[in-house]
């Protein structure tokens, strides 16, 4: 068994990812390509990993977890904010139609961009661009994905989410938790926690 396939059954398989998309997802993406050079060997562990200038990759378990909870469809449109290194958003180009991704982090967004190009992905488009105010022209979304902690859901992503979508985002109380919001009307929302986790923090205006 080979890094990759031992990281499907051990990490994911035999934990709680059970979705068989989610699972070939994780299987098509090589996460070597998005991780630096040096750490290559190590782009199968159960750990997230750095990736310079105090920005990580996250764990693959959180990955599967956070694409499997999300509930998505061939069909759907994707919004998420914070693009990373663009292994995230390669994981949901495999799940979904489209995925719109804002960075607020330039070098980070040009990163994205480049490790997309490099896995042959087609259907991420990359935007810099202050991730509370989401990417209005390509609203209303199907779902949307934080992959940054904020202390509450920012109201403008809230606006952007189709009647019958769902935001999943990890959320800074007195711990980081994995919070599922569900649309069901104009400002009718139900709120599920999920698991702890533990994200970099969102930057911007979220942040002041």
């Amino acid at each position: 068994m080979n890094d990759k396939e031992r990281m499907i059954q051990e990490q994911l398989r035999d934990r709680d990812i059970y979705d068989e998309r989610v699972l070939e997802a994780m299987r098509a993406v090589d996460r070597k390509i998005f991780v630096p050079d040096e750490i290559k060997d190590m782009a199968y562990d159960d750990t997230p990993l750095p990736i310079g200038r105090d920005q990580t990759i996250s764990q693959p378990y959180i990955v599967a977890y956070m694409a499997q909870s999300l509930d998505l469809h061939p069909e759907d449109k994707v919004l998420e904010v914070g693009s990373g290194c663009g292994y995230n958003a390669a994981v949901l180009s495999r799940l979904v139609s489209h995925v719109y991704s804002v960075e607020i982090i330039e070098w980070l967004a040009e990163l994205a961009e480049k490790n997309l190009a490099k896995a042959d992905i087609p259907n991420v488009s990359i935007r810099f661009s202050d991730g509370y105010q989401g990417w209005p022209e390509k609203s209303p979304f199907d779902k949307i994905m934080l992959t940054a902690a904020a202390p509450f859901i920012p109201e403008p992503l809230k606006k952007q989410l189709y009647t019958g979508g769902k935001i999943l985002a990890p959320v800074t109380d007195t711990f980081q938790k994995l919070i599922l919001l569900e649309r069901k009307g104009d400002d009718n929302f139900v709120e599920h926690d999920l698991i702890h986790v533990r994200f970099v923090s969102m930057t911007g205006k979220q942040s002041r």
